[in-house]
C-alpha cells in the first residue's frame, strides 16, 4: 500500500506551550538548531523555497531559511534552565526581552505561534516576508478571516502593491499572506 505523505498543516500542532526568539550573531543556523535539538527542544525556522541557477545554468527549487539570524524555540523549560543553555552553547546567541531595559524573556503566545507557524507553509507562494519596523508601519484592522483557506486565522488586513494580506506579527519577523478582503470580517475587541 501507499504510503502518504505527510502535509506540512498536518505536522503544526498547538499543544499551548509558547516559544522563544532566539537572535543569532553568525550565520550558524544550522549548528543553532543542532544544539537545541540536541537538548531536547523543539525548534521553528521559517522557510521558503528559493530558485537558484547552478554554474551549468540549470534551475534548482530549493527550500531555504527565510532569515539567516532567527530561530524559535519552544519553552519546556523554566527560563532560569534555559538562560543557562543559551550561555553554554558555543554560538553568540542572545533570547528576546520583553523590552530593552528588561532581562525578562519575551515568551510568544502558543496561539500566536501557532497561526504564524501555518502562515510561513512554505508551499503558499503568495507571501511576503517583513521585519517588524516594516509590519508596525503599516496600516490595517484587525481581522479574522471566516471563508477561504486561511479560515480561523486573524491579523490586521493590509494593503500592499494594489492587494489585500493578512499581516501576523511576532518578535523579530512578521508575515503577509495573500487574502481576499471578502473573506475577512472586523475582529471583535474586548
Amino acid at each position: 500500500m501507499k504510503q502518504m505523505q505527510k502535509r506540512y498543516v498536518d505536522e503544526i500542532v498547538d499543544d499551548g506551550k509558547p516559544w522563544y526568539a532566539v537572535r543569532l550573531f553568525s550565520t550558524k543556523l544550522e549548528e543553532v538548531e543542532n544544539y537545541f535539538k540536541e537538548n531536547g527542544l523543539e525548534s521553528f525556522i521559517p522557510m521558503q523555497y528559493v530558485d537558484e541557477e547552478d554554474a551549468k545554468g540549470k534551475l534548482h527549487h530549493r527550500l531555504k531559511p527565510v532569515v539567516r539570524n532567527l530561530i524559535f524555540i519552544k519553552q519546556t523549560l523554566s527560563d532560569k534552565d534555559f538562560k543557562s543553555m543559551v550561555f553554554n552553547s558555543n554560538q553568540k546567541i542572545s533570547v528576546l526581552t520583553k523590552s530593552d531595559d528588561s532581562r525578562s524573556f519575551y515568551l510568544i503566545p502558543h496561539d500566536q505561534m501557532y497561526e504564524f507557524r501555518l502562515m510561513c507553509n512554505p508551499e503558499i507562494a503568495i507571501k511576503k516576508f517583513i521585519s517588524t519596523d516594516e509590519a508596525k508601519m503599516k496600516a490595517g484592522d484587525p481581522v479574522y478571516v471566516k471563508f477561504g483557506p486561511l479560515k480561523g486565522m486573524r491579523g490586521r488586513l493590509v494593503r500592499s502593491s494594489k492587494k489585500y494580506y493578512l499581516l501576523s506579527e511576532i518578535p523579530g519577523i512578521s508575515v503577509m499572506m495573500k487574502v481576499s478582503r471578502w473573506c475577512c470580517v472586523p475582529e471583535k475587541q474586548d
